[in-house]
């Protein structure tokens, strides 16, 4: 079993470390800063907060959705050293959230919204990578913002690669998707030799293949700006100087101080809400301990603050990708991140020959697993509350980002909860016994502002020479709106011939 287990880790590591591998480089890229600090966030994010990590299956690194607020910061505060500081001391602000036992936020996300999250990203996984297996890499791997860079969106980059297409990417798309089929069938996951091999590893390998190959054909030659971008390390003194150390002379400032809250927080939030996702899809429903993830966070931003690296957070991406790979423990984790440093140091000519259409295929159908068609139906067959919301997250992620969608949703699934309360709180109902026309309501536990309208409809509905009894039996407080509303029906109820009788309501 151990043995298997380890098998199943290995296979899962490699898989997370080719998905995480074009992230780490591109997001770099996207906030302008060195390509190694991207590395360097995904080698800290994969071992050292995973060693302290609550969960069993979250993949942790540089995320895209911090892009925005790390070119920012760095213009705000004049350099990425004195945004590195600001990073540190994020990391001090996360463990003191851990210690405050703040891990519970996450608890507060409907499911229809995580769902929605998790749909969202798959979708602009699909949109975003889409120009690369065309050859059209203009905008870097890794941004998942509706504006780019470029000053498109994710739109309009669709319409103009047709003018940027390069036939090797396409045929290097192409291959990739069928092999990728293939290895999602049964017939390849049984078999005894193929079984052993992950289906993006032959994608890969075969992607360095069929590059090499173009090379002496100029029609479907693949230039090196449709290839892997790698810093360039080949001793000791590029590694030095490929590292960037924080800079705390700007720590007296407050711009510096909300720029360290800001992170800390935005951070904290994509993290809880990874965790949420990774616990939704994880096949052995663990319950992951979101303090101590917290805890795990703030070491690893403090650790990449001081070596250089990019901020981290659980990236939904590289641990869905782990799952469907069958990790078994955070092994998987481990060596991806092992592999990243490794590869970088010791094979940088090889990687540089991988075409980001193979590997974009590869995030396109992690893309699909997280936005598959049986979760719109899932969510449609539970009614209008859940469906939603979920749509409203999907639709405000495509159009913004990750953040703005979840809060969308959740704002959505709020004024369902209060619609349902306000129709379910009272017990209102009416009878004719002897001739008398009779009104009971009984008023909740609590009666709030949001009660006001229905109570305003209910006694406008009350006929003349009736009957009405109030009932409060079990309430315990009544909010000043809903009181005089319910004071005024009684102070007006003689003029229509309405009697009233109190049941423990103080007038």
């Amino acid at each position: 079993m151990f043995q298997k287990n380890l098998f199943a880790d290995i296979k899962a590591g490699i898989v997370v470390f080719l998905v995480a591998l074009p992230l780490c480089l591109g997001i770099a890229m996207a906030c302008k800063v060195p390509l190694f600090s991207g590395i360097i966030a995904g080698v800290i994010g994969g071992i050292l907060v995973t060693i302290f990590s609550g969960a069993k299956y979250s993949v942790s690194g540089p995320a895209a959705g911090l892009t925005a607020i790390v070119l920012a910061s760095i213009s705000q505060l004049g350099s990425y050293q004195a945004f590195l500081a600001a990073v540190v001391f994020a990391g001090v602000f996360q463990l003191i959230l851990g210690v405050l036992k703040a891990g519970s936020v996450g608890n507060y996300i409907p499911n229809a919204v995580i769902k929605g999250m998790l749909a969202g990203i798959g979708i602009i996984l699909i949109i975003k990578q889409i120009p690369h297996l065309f050859g059209y890499d203009k905008d870097p791997q890794g941004d998942e913002q509706f504006i780019q860079m470029d000053g498109e969106n994710s739109f309009t980059e669709l319409v103009h690669m047709i003018n940027f297409i390069t036939p090797g990417a396409i045929i290097v798309g192409i291959v990739s998707f069928i092999i990728l089929i293939i290895a999602d069938t049964t017939f390849y996951k049984k078999n005894k030799i193929l079984s052993n091999i992950p289906g993006p590893l032959l994608v890969v390998i075969l992607g360095v293949l069929l590059t090499i190959s173009f090379n002496s054909n100029s029609f479907l030659v693949i230039d090196s700006q449709h290839l892997v971008s790698l810093p360039t390390i080949s001793s000791i003194d590029d590694l030095t100087s490929n590292l960037t150390f924080p800079d705390f002379s700007f720590a007296n400032s407050s711009t510096f101080w909300i720029i360290v809250l800001t992170l800390a927080i935005v951070a904290s939030l994509e993290t809880l809400l990874g965790i949420e996702a990774v616990d939704k899809l994880d096949p052995d429903k663990n319950e992951s301990n979101t303090n101590k993830e917290l805890l795990a966070q703030g070491i690893g931003n403090i650790a990449c603050g001081f070596f250089g690296g990019l901020p981290v957070t659980s990236v939904i991406v590289r641990s869905s990708a782990n799952i469907n790979s069958g990790a078994k423990s955070k092994l998987s984790t481990i060596l991806h991140a092992v592999l990243l440093l490794v590869s970088v140091l010791l094979l940088p000519n090889i990687l540089a020959l991988i075409p980001n259409a193979c590997l974009a295929a590869i995030l396109i159908m992690t893309g699909f697993k997280l936005t598959k068609l049986a979760i719109f139906k899932e969510q449609w067959k539970f009614g209008f509350e859940q469906f939603i919301p979920f749509v409203i997250t999907i639709v405000v992620m495509l159009v913004t980002d990750l953040l703005k969608g979840v809060c969308a949703g959740v704002i959505v699934s709020i004024i369902y909860i209060i619609r349902d309360n306000i129709k379910s709180s009272f017990e209102a109902s009416s009878d004719v016994m002897d001739g008398q026309l009779y009104y009971l309501i009984k008023l909740p536990q609590h009666v709030t502002f949001f009660n006001k309208g229905y109570l305003i409809n209910f006694f406008g509905t009350i006929e003349p020479e009736s009957k009405v009894i109030i009932d409060a039996s079990i309430n315990k407080k009544i909010n000043r709106d809903s009181k005089d509303v319910i004071d005024n029906f009684i102070n007006t109820s003689k003029k229509r011939n309405i009697k009233i009788e109190l049941i423990k309501y103080k007038h």
